[in-house]
């Protein structure tokens, strides 16, 4: 049986998930061995107002972030964000024994303190719909350890002190994260690489097309909905391996092409800035300073 549900608090996914009422409305640490979806139910789709970090193992279930399966056989660590999908397939018949952690923290418990605007630049509450991440046995103690931290002071004495203290073991759990998944991307070389060459090949077809006087340079968007990848995980992911982002990227080839253009062809700078994508020829040429600390014109002199 089929359920869509949203999940505004954490109190109703203590609900769904039968679990005891929180302890605090706005932020909950989860044994996972005790969540139990309704039995009626073998194929969840929710979407949820709030934050949840999940670290899991041994799971009977298919989760779906976006378009990705993960089936959490070792531990794994998953960051999904407000008003994100997620799938669950059910298997009713597996004997395996869920473990691990799940983390909700709302939106409310944040407000009023810098956290609130900066978690929405931690990218990897985007890589939910790509990428989960894989921790060292040592990595997970060192999650686990600040999950219970952040329960401890939750389930302790409310004092004017309580919240900026769960606040600061937040801040110090996605700091973790972002260590971690940048170590992920740095030990996966290859398969990055792959996507490095790619990406060197969808802009090579993007530039060479001619279609650019008609629909303009591509965005990030375009380039990462074309590699399947969202534009924060690309960007991540390219400024780890690059040091360049991929505005940087698309840029570069624009550039290259550019100069191609200006040194074999006797177009106008004009006529090349328009069959690039340009709507105004002076972007162009600003563009073009900026990342060779030359005019066009200066450039094509060099070659006639």
């Amino acid at each position: 049986m089929q359920a869509n549900i949203k999940l505004n608090t954490i109190y109703e996914f203590h609900q769904f998930a039968r679990l005891p009422k929180p302890e605090h409305p706005l932020v909950s640490l989860i044994d996972y061995s005790l969540v139990k979806y309704p039995p009626e139910y073998t194929d969840i789709r929710w979407v949820q107002n709030f934050y949840s970090i999940g670290l899991k193992r041994n799971v009977a279930k298919k989760f779906n972030y976006g378009q990705q399966p993960y089936d959490f056989d070792e531990g794994v660590l998953a960051m999904v964000g407000p008003q994100q999908v997620i799938h669950i397939e059910i298997d009713p018949n597996a004997e395996a024994e869920p473990s691990g952690w799940l983390l909700l923290i709302h939106p409310d418990f944040l407000w009023q303190t810098a956290l609130a605007a900066k978690i929405r630049s931690y990218a990897f509450f985007g890589y939910a719909v790509k990428e989960a991440l894989f921790l060292s046995e040592k990595e997970e103690q060192m999650m686990v350890a600040v999950f219970k931290s952040i329960q401890q002071e939750y389930q302790s004495n409310i004092d004017r002190f309580s919240h900026n203290i769960i606040i600061s073991q937040i801040e110090l759990l996605l700091n973790y994260t972002e260590r971690f998944y940048e170590r992920q991307f740095l030990t996966r070389r290859i398969s990055n690489n792959k996507t490095l060459s790619r990406l060197e090949a969808l802009l090579d077809r993007y530039f060479n097309s001619g279609d650019l006087l008609e629909k303009g340079i591509p965005s990030v968007q375009d380039v990462a909905k074309e590699l399947n990848l969202t534009p924060n995980y690309l960007s991540s992911l390219l400024k780890v391996l690059t040091g360049q982002s991929t505005q940087d990227h698309i840029h570069d080839k624009l550039i290259e092409k550019a100069k191609e253009k200006l040194s074999t062809t006797d177009l106008s700078v004009s006529e090349i800035a328009y069959e690039l994508g340009f709507e105004y020829p002076s972007s162009f040429s600003k563009l073009f300073k900026q990342k060779t600390n030359q005019s066009p014109l200066v450039f094509r002199q060099l070659f006639h």
